[in-house]
């Protein structure tokens, strides 16, 4: 696979770990002792991101904060398919000439 293409992959698994995290949050919002999971998104040094998984040091629900997570995912996710979308037309416009 080549770079952009993991690059771009590598955004949806964030994003889609991001929104999985944040509609946890939200159908654990009324339970008692909850602490919501907190997704980190680092950049990778060969390219991509690596998203890691933990837990809200205070306890109880924050709804206005996951709901923006998930927007924000849906984004990302967006985004990311889209790169995959070009990328996919640019190799065929490349095969077109060479044909």
């Amino acid at each position: 696979m080549n770079t952009i293409s993991s690059i771009a992959l590598s955004g949806v698994q964030a994003a889609s770990t991001r929104m999985d995290a944040a509609a946890h949050n939200i159908a654990n919002a009324q339970t008692q002792g909850f602490h919501r999971e907190v997704v980190k998104q680092q950049t990778q040094e060969t390219a991509g991101v690596v998203t890691s998984v933990g837990q809200a040091s205070e306890v109880g629900a924050d709804l206005a904060t996951d709901l923006i997570e998930q927007k924000q995912a849906s984004y990302q996710y967006k985004a990311n398919l889209k790169t995959i979308e070009v990328q996919n037309q640019m190799l065929g416009s490349v095969l077109d000439v060479k044909a």
